[in-house]
């Protein structure tokens, strides 16, 4: 099946998990999304978010995942042949290990992080928040590496997004779902 066709067709997981590894999609309310090669700063950024991640979980129940990826994100309880949203964010922190399988990661993690990249970004922006939110994600950051800002987005007790922080990169960004932790982006300045 060509591309075009992928594109224009409603899928599941079933489907998803028979394509072939050599191209990345994510299927978000059964509607193929194509994710294209990042570039290198995108690539830094989070191999850098994830050394720090990594390192601040070390022996807490916490996990810490990176794309490829893949979060099924069920309506209800359907089977995970059913189910039409799967995502691969850059990072993913998943703290109730009942969520984790073999597959991934069944249910939304409690923090996920992109960077963004030009093709992706209204996605990320518009489309995954709103799907994050309605799925109770509580902290979403969406990290721009060029002009080095971030906005993060944290769930509030009726379980919807307010306006987001916004910050620049020039000094730590603390995480809310973890009071000690800080993201350091001075590494940005070297890449």
């Amino acid at each position: 099946m060509s591309t075009a066709e992928k594109l224009q067709q409603r899928y599941t997981y079933a489907d998803y998990a028979q394509w072939p590894d050599d191209k990345r999609w994510e299927l978000i309310n059964g509607e193929v999304h194509a994710m294209t090669a990042p570039l290198r700063l995108h690539q830094d950024i989070v191999f850098e978010l994830a050394g720090q991640v990594r390192n601040y979980l070390r022996g807490k129940p916490c996990k810490g995942y990176v794309a490829p990826f893949d979060v099924r994100l069920p309506r209800d309880d359907e089977a995970d042949d059913k189910v039409e949203t799967i995502v691969q964010p850059d990072l993913s922190v998943i703290c109730d290990q009942s969520k984790l399988d073999k597959l991934g990661c069944r249910g939304i993690p409690d923090w996920i992080v992109e960077v963004l990249s030009p093709s992706t970004m209204l996605k990320d922006m518009n489309t995954k928040r709103s799907l994050y939110e309605q799925h109770g994600l509580k902290e979403y950051w969406l990290v721009h590496p060029e002009d080095r800002w971030l906005m993060v987005y944290t769930l509030d007790e009726q379980g919807r997004y307010g306006q987001p922080g916004v910050f620049g990169m020039d000094e730590p960004t603390a995480v809310q779902l973890f009071p000690d932790l800080s993201i350091d982006w001075s590494f940005i300045a070297e890449a």
